[in-house]
């Protein structure tokens, strides 16, 4: 009796030690699991804070260098690429002065039909949006010609709003206006602003389908201009309207800044920026778009 009691004793005194063996294993996995796991935000975070450094780098070089007086090494604001290395990142910039831009508050409808034609939409649709963007803006409540839409429109859309009556105050504000789709919206966005004032973009920052809603042949003029080496001592082609607004920019850019890691990961920040002061202490321009963000490898 006293033998099987202390053999029973003896298996459960092991079968408890298998237990405790399994729990352990099973502590240890889990923290080994969460230790991992904080290893790789903790890498995603400083991958991320390194990335966006090197874009923000990207940016600054680049509002240094448009207005450098030298143009072997002025960065053309007419949206061409530029490479630079920024440690061990590989940094891409863009920077396009925003006067190169059809304006939103300001353009006319001919000019705003032109460069939907030119972004690919058909011309009925062109010209509907068009006539809906003018009367989004505009304080009357009278339809475009065109078609454009009003507030009855709107409200036959079955849309909680109507026209804003008044000018945009974002380039995001396009994808309010009836009609206008989000693929309409990406095709437009790069080729539009709100900062300029001016009826007329001006052609010697303007992109391909600017140009061509200008009535200017856009692609052989970005061909020439993405030719042009400064340093070859040759004068940068000249632009049909613009051969004295070359020499440097308005002071408001678009700057999109790439950065991509040894790793894969990448980086980018797209801006709008306005030079010559700022009302934050330290800051030598005023931010009026701010966007940014990671991607993994």
């Amino acid at each position: 009796m006293t033998r099987r009691f202390r053999t029973g004793i003896r298996g459960a005194a092991l079968l408890l030690v298998l237990w405790l063996v399994a729990l352990l294993t099973a502590l240890v996995g889990a923290f080994a699991l969460l230790a991992r796991t904080e290893g790789l935000q903790g890498r995603a975070v400083v991958g991320g804070a390194v990335g966006g450094s090197a874009a923000r780098a990207g940016m600054e070089l680049a509002l240094v260098r448009v207005a450098s007086a030298d143009p072997r090494y002025q960065w053309r604001p007419d949206g061409r690429r530029y490479p630079w290395r920024f440690g061990d990142a590989e940094v891409t910039v863009r920077i396009i002065d925003e006067d190169g831009k059809v304006d939103l508050n300001q353009s006319d409808a001919p000019l705003l039909t032109a460069l939907a034609q030119a972004v690919g939409l058909p011309r009925e649709r062109a010209e509907r949006i068009a006539a809906a963007i003018l009367d989004w803006r505009d304080p009357d409540p009278l339809t475009q010609p065109a078609g454009g839409a009003e507030d009855p429109d709107y409200a036959s859309a079955e849309l909680p709003y109507g026209a804003k009556d008044a000018e945009f105050e974002s380039v995001g504000e396009l994808l309010h206006v009836l009609g206008v789709t989000a693929e309409d919206y990406a095709l437009l966005a790069p080729h539009v602003t709100v900062y300029t004032g001016r009826a007329r973009p001006e052609p010697a920052y303007a992109s391909a389908p600017v140009l061509t809603a200008m009535g200017m042949d856009g692609e052989g003029i970005v061909r020439q201009r993405e030719a042009w080496n400064p340093g070859s001592g040759q004068p940068l082609p000249g632009v049909p309207g613009a051969e004295n607004l070359q020499a440097f920019g308005s002071g408001t850019y678009s700057i999109e800044s790439q950065a991509r890691l040894r790793d894969g990961r990448i980086a980018a920040l797209r801006v709008v920026v306005r030079t010559g002061g700022s009302a934050v202490p330290g800051m030598a321009y005023t931010p009026l778009r701010w966007e940014e963000g990671t991607s993994p490898r």
